[in-house]
C-alpha cells in the first residue's frame, strides 16, 4: 500500500456556516469555526492542521463569507498557513456553488486538480486511520469517481444525513458504491437503519477531480454551474483573494451538493472513517466529544460544581458555580448566559430566530468585537453615552470617517497613537487625550510596535454602529 501514500490534494475549505445552535459562544460575526471549543485552536485551524494527513498542497483554498475574510486570513497565519486562497461570497448560496466557484478557481492552474472538500467547522480524530482514508478517497477520485466520507454510526441520531454503502469497488480496501442517501431520519427510522446495518453518517467530506465535479453539476445543475461561471468571470481578485461578483452569485439557485450532484452521480463512492467525528451542531455533541470528570461534567474556565452530574459549563468572563444540576448546559458569556437542559439542544435555532424578531443585537456579535486592525470591548453603556476600550495591532488603521450623531473623546491607555482630527494631524502617548467633534473627518493608527489601547467615550443623541460614513479605509471597507 505504499503508493497511498503519495496524493497531492487541493484543499477546499468550506467556512460558510453560521453555528447558531451554538449561541451564545457562536455569533454571526463570529460564528463557530473561528471559536476554540476543544483545544487552544479554533475549527477552522484545527481543519487547516488536519490537511498534513491529506498530503495536501500548500495552497488550501477557503471559501467564506466576505465579512469573515479578516478573521479567517488572521486564524490561518496565528497557525503558519502563509498561502492561502480566500474566495469570498457575498451571500450564502450552499454548499453546491461554493464548491463550483472552488472548482472553477482551481482548474484555472492546474487542469487536473483533485480537491478533498472538507467542512472548517467539525471534529475529526487526526492519524493513521484517517491518513489511508484520505490517500484511499485520493486514488477512486482519480479514477473519476466522486468520492464522500462515511463515519460508521455509534448511536441512531437523527441529526445526521446518513449513507447506505453498496458492494465494495475495485482499488484500495474498504471502498463502497454508494446506494442511496437518507435525509436526518426520525428516531424510529435512525433506529432502524442501525440495526439494519451497512449504513454510515454523512460526514459532509467528498473528494472528486475539479473536472469530474463540474461535468456533473453541468449535468445535474446548468443553471447553478452557469451562475458561478458568471460570477467567476465578473469577480475580482487574484489567486490569494478573489470576490465574487454578488448579482451574479444572488442569481445562482441556492442547494447542497448532496441534492445537486451526490444523489444523481452514476460513479458514487463512500470511504469508511474508522476515527472520532463530529459536527459540534448542539451543546450536547459539544459535551459528549469534551473530557469528563467522573460525575461526567465537562467543564472549562471558572467554574465550581457541587452534586452536579453529566453537564457541560463553559465560563468565559465570570466564574459560574453549580448545585445539585444533571444533564444541564451553562454558557457564559460577557453579555448573554444560556442554561437549558441538553436534550433541548436542537431547540436554540428557535430561540435565534425570537431574538431576530425582537432585534436583539446579541446573536450578531459579542461585546468584543473582532476588526481587521484590532478589537474593541463595549465596556458600559447608558442614555447618550457608551464607553468602548479599544485595541490596535500595530500597524492598523481605523477608516477615515465621521459621525452624524455622535463626538468622541479618545485616552490613550498604552501605546503610540497617530492622531488624524480634521485638517490637523498628531500623536498621543499614555495618558493623553483628545476631542472628536460630531461631524469632524477622523482617522486612528498605530504606528509603534505594540498594541495600542484607548479608551473611547462616545456621547451623543444615537450609537449605533451605523452612524459610521467612511471615506477612505486600507481594508476596503468603503
Amino acid at each position: 500500500m505504499t503508493d497511498l501514500l503519495l496524493p497531492q490534494f487541493r484543499a477546499v475549505i468550506l467556512c460558510g456556516g453560521s453555528g447558531s445552535r451554538l449561541w451564545p459562544l457562536s455569533r454571526e460575526t463570529l460564528p463557530k469555526q473561528f471559536i476554540c471549543l476543544n483545544d487552544s485552536y479554533s475549527l477552522l485551524q484545527n481543519t487547516l492542521r488536519r490537511l498534513t494527513s491529506a498530503n495536501a498542497d500548500n495552497r488550501p483554498i477557503l471559501v467564506c463569507n466576505d465579512s469573515h475574510r479578516y478573521v479567517a486570513a488572521e486564524q490561518a497565519h496565528d497557525i503558519g498557513v502563509r498561502s492561502l486562497e480566500l474566495i469570498l461570497e457575498p451571500c450564502a448560496r450552499n454548499t453546491a456553488p461554493a464548491i463550483a466557484a472552488a472548482a472553477l478557481r482551481a482548474m484555472e492552474t492546474d487542469s487536473d486538480a483533485v480537491l478533498l472538500v472538507m467542512p472548517s467547522d467539525h471534529v475529526l480524530e487526526d492519524g493513521e486511520a484517517l491518513r489511508k482514508a484520505f490517500a484511499a478517497a485520493y486514488i477512486q477520485a482519480g479514477n473519476g469517481a466522486v468520492v464522500t466520507f462515511g463515519v460508521a454510526p455509534t448511536a441512531p441520531q437523527t441529526g445526521y444525513g446518513y449513507i447506505q454503502a453498496g458492494e465494495p469497488v475495485e482499488g484500495p480496501e474498504g471502498a463502497r458504491r454508494i446506494r442511496r442517501f437518507v435525509e436526518k431520519p426520525s428516531a424510529e427510522l435512525a433506529k432502524h437503519l442501525l440495526d439494519e446495518g451497512g449504513y454510515y453518517w454523512n460526514s459532509g467530506m467528498f473528494a472528486f477531480r475539479a473536472d469530474v465535479y463540474l461535468a456533473e453539476l453541468e449535468r445535474h445543475a446548468p443553471a447553478m454551474l452557469a451562475a458561478v461561471r458568471n460570477a467567476i468571470a465578473t469577480g475580482k481578485g487574484d489567486h490569494s483573494l478573489f470576490q465574487l461578483d454578488p448579482a451574479s452569485y444572488a442569481a445562482c439557485p441556492s442547494d447542497s451538493i448532496d441534492y445537486a450532484v451526490m444523489e444523481h452521480a452514476e460513479d458514487a463512492v463512500v470511504i469508511p472513517l474508522n476515527c472520532a467525528w463530529s459536527d459540534v451542531g448542539t451543546w450536547d455533541s459539544v459535551w459528549g466529544i469534551a473530557t469528563k470528570c467522573a460525575d461526567g461534567n465537562a467543564v472549562q474556565g471558572d467554574v465550581l460544581m457541587e452534586d452536579s452530574r453529566n453537564c457541560l459549563v463553559h465560563a468565559t468572563h465570570r466564574m459560574v458555580a453549580s448545585i445539585g444540576l444533571d444533564d444541564i448546559v451553562v454558557i457564559e458569556t460577557a453579555d448573554a448566559i444560556l442554561v437549558m437542559h441538553k436534550s433541548k439542544s436542537q431547540d436554540i435555532k428557535g430561540l435565534v430566530e425570537r431574538f431576530k424578531v425582537l432585534h436583539r443585537t446579541e446573536i450578531m456579535h459579542h461585546r468584543q468585537v473582532q476588526r481587521p486592525w484590532g478589537w474593541y470591548d463595549s465596556v458600559d453603556r447608558g442614555e447618550r453615552y457608551q464607553i468602548k476600550r479599544i485595541t490596535v495591532k500595530p500597524g492598523g488603521r481605523l477608516s477615515s470617517q465621521m459621525h452624524h450623531h455622535r463626538a468622541e473623546h479618545w485616552v490613550v491607555v498604552s501605546g503610540t497613537a497617530r492622531i488624524y482630527n480634521g485638517d490637523k494631524q498628531y500623536l498621543l502617548t499614555e495618558n493623553q487625550s483628545t476631542f472628536i467633534p460630531l461631524g469632524e473627518v477622523h482617522s486612528l493608527e498605530n504606528p509603534g510596535k505594540i498594541p495600542l489601547d484607548i479608551i473611547e467615550i462616545q456621547s451623543g443623541a444615537y450609537l449605533g454602529e451605523d452612524d459610521i460614513v467612511r471615506f477612505q479605509d486600507v481594508y476596503g471597507r468603503v
